[in-house]
């Protein structure tokens, strides 16, 4: 196995880029299911570590995150979600992580995004980039019966807890979120829907989103939440920020990663990630967008922002 996951590693490195057939993706695939299935809802991670935010199929910004922020297995990651759609990369930019899964699976932690579903990457370009790179749907079902293997939450030394969206009033506990049955499409209710798709906002407790799914949720209530659990921050993705990180509330509760810069090629973002220390100080690095990255599609050929 390992001279598999060398010759794959070496062809993603490559420029451009080897995408796996379709044949060593059923194969990685199932391999890293069963790392997978091992790790709890609520993975627990040791520092030192780095936090990254969405990626959105932007492989060639994946690469320069890489770059500043050390590479695998030198330096450990959580990625809280997103991988894929929007971007122009979505194969490779998940190949290539799932791939330093098998290798370092205790160097690198995934985390599930409301993108990484059948449903979203239908119409927003993952499956439509397999169709135009494979010819076939066979490596889209591959990966999305993947997704349902992907844990929930991350939390480095009990202090940091590193989820896609944000909180759930159906989940205030850690406890409660080990209990979710996560080997499923994402529902639309309940708390691994809210997961998932809930953002921080300046309202008192909880309030309808107006993404159509999860909560807008306050600062009274991840208080409470941070309390009860024991918690400093609370560390997610999802929204993007134009400065790459933004801190939500007056306690600083949550924090907002955002890792791909230039989103969508056109929104002028630049990126960050959080570096985690082992006396848990946090560290913001802010990187921008590469010229491979931009020059990789035109923007006409990017579903327009909004989710």
């Amino acid at each position: 196995m390992r001279q598999h996951v060398d010759r794959w590693l070496e062809g993603l490195r490559k420029n451009p880029p080897e995408y796996l057939s379709e044949q060593d993706l059923k194969m990685l695939c199932n391999k890293v299911k069963e790392i997978l299935i091992e790790e709890n809802n609520v993975q627990p991670v040791d520092a030192p570590v780095v936090i990254c935010g969405d990626l959105h199929g932007q492989y060639f910004d994946l690469l320069e995150l890489f770059r500043v922020g050390g590479e695998v297995p030198n330096t450990k990651y959580i990625f809280m979600g997103d991988f894929v759609d929007r971007g122009f990369n979505s194969v490779e930019t998940f190949q290539l992580l799932l791939v330093l899964k098998l290798r370092w699976p205790s160097r690198i932690t995934l985390l599930r995004g409301n993108h990484e579903t059948r449903q979203i990457t239908t119409v927003y370009g993952f499956y439509d980039e397999v169709m135009r790179k494979y010819g076939n749907a066979n490596p889209w079902k591959y990966c999305t019966d993947l997704f349902d293997y992907l844990t929930i939450a991350a939390v480095v030394e009990q202090s940091v807890l590193c989820l896609h969206g944000g909180l759930s009033p159906e989940a205030k506990s850690l406890d409660q979120i080990r209990l979710i049955n996560r080997v499923v499409e994402i529902p639309h209710d309940g708390p691994f829907g809210d997961i998932v798709w809930s953002d921080p906002d300046d309202v008192d407790t909880w309030q309808m989103n107006p993404r159509g799914a999860g909560w807008l949720f306050g600062a009274k209530v991840t208080k409470q939440f941070n309390h009860y659990n024991n918690l400093d921050l609370v560390a997610r993705a999802h929204q993007l920020v134009q400065e790459g990180y933004k801190f939500m509330f007056p306690e600083h509760s949550v924090c907002t990663v955002w890792s791909a810069p230039n989103y969508c090629y056109r929104c002028g973002n630049v990126a960050a990630i959080l570096r985690v220390g082992e006396d848990l100080s946090r560290e913001f690095i802010i990187f921008k967008e590469v010229e491979a990255s931009a020059n990789s599609t035109p923007p006409r050929m990017v579903v327009p922002y909004f989710l």
